[in-house]
């Protein structure tokens, strides 16, 4: 859990106050001596630290400055009450105008400094203290260690320990707690367990300390074993015992452990803590119990800001959104730090649903908060803004991030990707690589994603090269975006080769086999790869139910994609979303069994959507089926937020197909009137690692006049092979003679013979198309498969069709 601070910290602070109070008045009655018992200075100290107490900084410091004699506690006390206000550069001048100082005055400035987080600050004023001759005290120490919290601080915590050694404060229980917390701290965990064992004494902060190190660095088995040493020892838990030990079993993910955890902490009287009791509370959130969470959480006898952050998160992770903006809502009412909202959870609920109103409301609440500040906060906005296709404004917030991370690269690169701007988001990528900013999984999860969508099997290659050196290839999420971008590149033998070489699969990496399966046309291996998953012991995900409906979709497995669906709800108990249904209609229609899937929609928990009528009105242009086509283009065509010209266009070709020349007509002109344009076709094909791209009828390419020759030479071995041009694929009201010739030169032929003249003989060819290819282009490069004798695989916006010896893998065309 983020917010486990340390135990050795606070006890260090309170014993520094303790020591700075008792010496105070140690020196009160020395001054008092030294002045010629001289009252009025004495009373001037008590009236500044009474106006300190009730944090009236400005009058202790007016009746400071007007004081006629000072002594080291009145410029002390004085100090003090500006270092607890955060005001260290105040503090500060007053500390370098001291003619006099005590060690009490140095451990308040090196406190001050390690308490905001600058112990380098610290440990250069502890070396001026230690030049200056004055000696550091165990409290010095301790309050110096306190502040170390950054990775590359090791030789400064080595000389402190060589200072511990050599003032004999080796065995002093305090230092030796502070050495350990540092030494874990700094992720030298070896050092810090050395210490630990040789230790003369331990109290329960000395477990705390190795507890939490352990448990921040994955070393979880380590931390429960330390636990349970702790409690045969007899050392009664703390709240920090109880965060410590619930992060590791969090990292476990044992469920058991931390119910049984919950019952010792009721037992130990700990459930009233409200840090433990957020402990538990992030641990039942991380399990994904949100029904245990929330019975916790509104049992809670006192809770905090964090209490509302944690059930808030649950809430947005498991899908209750609305019970999550109304806990926002209530939480908005209450007097907790409003910077710790939690504004990054409220940002990807508003990326997720593409609401930019609502990012933009909480953008505001997090400038007028100075929440912004908060790396993870500036991160996600981000993220919201590029999924709401506000690139220019997610870059300003991107340029000026404090501390860039790979987070915000990745946020930016994954909603360019997301948005299908794939050459952008390759491009920041380079940006990345020349900032020397490590990708990690996340990021070439995403980047990878680009490549499969650009079908640039190089580009996904070198990127192989890269997982590899970056230490990333045996994470899970690497791996499976390594199978999904192989699979959409053509190359299904890779994928495989790739998926059996992972050291650990979950139901990502067997998604990804399952689609690449369905994507390639291979409908039994698909459901083969599904039961194969259930019997390994992984429990389907939705995801996965979605990944076999579509495989069934694309491979015509009608009764097969029921019976899953069925199984769904009945054996697994998922709730079916919207997108299963669209699988099922789009599987329905394929088949022609148009009165199921009307019945089916009919009876779904939601209204039909864009998706689900634009693919009735496909199948209709396939199986001739007008009367239903026009029903699903009225819909459309209503829809306030269409988003394309598609349904015009199949509508259009519907008509055009029957002769009706008006009703195209029509068509064309309702497009006109809403300012849609149809999406041009084009493909392209990747030839010694540059990508040419084609159009319909394209005659820009330099080697234009090959490609033509290649193109007739085709067309005059295609005639003899059989092969007729259908003309009803050209979709135009021209002479016969004129159709016929505008097939032989769609984008996908041109491409297919652009590769033919500039690759070796037998060698596979892959074109990309960005729209489904037509009946007539699909017969022909049947046919020219078999006569150039190669395999040629064409990936269009459907699926991938595999051409090879005058066959095609695909049971239905589209």
């Amino acid at each position: 859990m983020n917010h486990i601070k340390s135990s050795t910290r606070k006890t260090h602070l309170h014993n520094l106050s303790t020591l700075a109070s008792s010496k105070r008045h140690l020196h009160v009655d020395a001054s008092i001596i030294k002045t010629g018992f001289d009252p009025n200075t004495c009373r001037f100290n008590f009236q500044v630290q009474a106006h300190l107490q009730r944090g009236d900084l400005t009058t202790a410091r007016k009746l400071f400055d007007k004081m006629p004699q000072k002594n080291v506690i009145s410029t002390n006390t004085m100090m003090m009450g500006y270092i607890n206000s955060g005001n260290l550069a105040t503090a500060r001048s007053l500390f370098d105008s001291m003619i006099e100082r005590t060690v009490v005055t140095w451990t308040m400035l090196i406190g001050g400094y390690a308490q905001n987080n600058k112990f380098r600050d610290a440990f250069h004023l502890f070396n001026v203290m230690c030049r200056h001759g004055t000696v550091p005290d165990h409290i010095t120490l301790a309050t110096l260690l306190s502040g170390c919290t950054e990775f590359d601080s090791v030789n400064e915590v080595a000389q402190v320990h060589a200072y511990v050694v050599k003032l004999g404060y080796d065995s002093t229980l305090m230092v030796c707690n502070s050495l350990v917390d540092s030494y874990c701290k700094i992720r030298s965990l070896g050092l810090a367990c050395h210490l630990f064992k040789n230790m003369p004494e331990k109290d329960s902060v000395t477990f705390n300390a190795l507890l939490t190190g352990y448990s921040k660095e994955g070393f979880n088995h380590d931390a429960i074993s330390l636990f349970f040493e702790m409690q045969d020892l007899g050392f009664r838990p703390t709240e920090f015992t109880f965060a410590a030990v619930l992060t590791a079993g969090i990292q476990l993910d044992d469920m058991e452990f931390g119910q049984q955890v919950h019952s010792f902490v009721v037992k130990c009287n700990f459930v009233w803590n409200v840090f433990v009791a957020n402990a538990l509370l992030d641990f039942y959130s991380k399990h994904d119990r949100i029904v245990e969470a929330r019975k916790l959480f509104y049992e809670m006898p006192d809770m905090d800001g964090i209490s509302y952050n944690v059930l808030i998160t649950c809430c947005a992770w498991n899908g209750r959104v609305e019970e999550s903006l109304e806990l926002f809502r209530e939480l908005q009412f209450t007097r907790f730090d409003r910077r710790q909202f939690p504004y990054a959870t409220l940002l990807s609920i508003a990326a997720n649903a593409l609401n930019l109103e609502m990012g933009k409301q909480i953008h505001s609440q997090t400038v007028v908060t100075d929440a912004i500040s908060d790396i993870l906060v500036g991160n996600s906005l981000v993220d919201m803004y590029a999924k709401c296709d506000k690139f220019g404004e997610a870059n300003r917030i991107f340029a000026d991030l404090a501390h860039q991370s790979s987070v915000p690269w990745t946020a930016l690169i994954s909603g360019y990707v997301q948005k299908g701007l794939h050459e952008d988001g390759l491009k920041l990528f380079v940006e990345m690589q020349r900032a020397k900013i490590g990708a990690d999984s996340a990021t070439y999860a995403s980047i990878l994603r680009a490549c499969a969508n650009l079908a640039s099997l190089t580009l996904g290659k070198q990127l192989h090269s890269h997982i590899i050196k970056s230490g990333c290839i045996s994470n899970v999420f690497s791996g499976s975006a390594l199978v999904d971008m192989y699979a959409k590149c053509g190359s299904i033998k890779e994928a495989l080769q790739m998926f059996q070489q992972m050291p650990v699969r979950n139901s990502v990496s067997w998604n990804a086999l399952i689609s690449a399966y369905a994507q390639n046309g291979e409908g039994d291996r698909a459901l083969r790869s599904f039961e194969e998953m259930v019997h390994s012991g992984l429990q389907p995900s939705s995801v996965s139910f979605l990944s076999i409906l579509c495989a069934c979709s694309h491979c015509g497995l009608v009764e097969e994609g029921l019976e899953y669906f069925n199984s769904m709800t009945q054996v697994y108990k998922i709730v079916p979303r919207k997108e299963h249904y669209a699988s099922i209609v789009d599987m329905l229609c394929r088949s022609g069994r148009f009165y199921e899937a009307e019945k089916l929609m009919a009876r779904m928990p939601f209204e039909p959507d864009e998706i689900m009528w634009s693919s009735i009105l496909n199948s209709c242009r396939i199986h001739k089926n007008q009367e239903l086509a026009k029903k699903a283009a009225d819909q459309l065509f209503n829809m306030k937020a269409l988003r394309d010209a598609a349904p015009y266009v199949s509508m259009s070709n519907i008509y055009a197909a029957a002769g009706e020349w008006d009703n195209v007509g029509k068509m064309k002109k309702a497009m006109r009137e809403r300012g849609v344009r149809k999406v041009p076709a084009y493909s392209w094909v990747e030839i010694k690692q540059k990508t040419h791209v084609f159009s319909a009828n394209d005659m820009s390419h330099p080697q234009i006049k090959e490609i033509m020759r290649k193109l007739d030479e085709l067309e005059e071995q295609m005639e003899k092979q059989g092969y007729k041009p259908d003309s009803s694929c050209a979709l135009r009201n021209v002479d016969e003679k004129v159709k016929v010739e505008s097939l032989k030169y769609h984008s996908e032929r041109i491409a297919i013979a652009f590769a033919l003249i500039s690759t070796p003989e037998g060698s596979p060819i892959l074109v990309m198309k960005n729209l489904r290819a037509c009946n007539d282009c699909h017969a022909a490069i049947i046919v020219i498969s078999k006569i150039v004798k190669r395999e040629i695989t064409v990936r269009d916006s459907s699926r991938f069709h595999h051409f090879r010896d005058g066959t095609c893998s695909c049971k239905d065309f589209w």
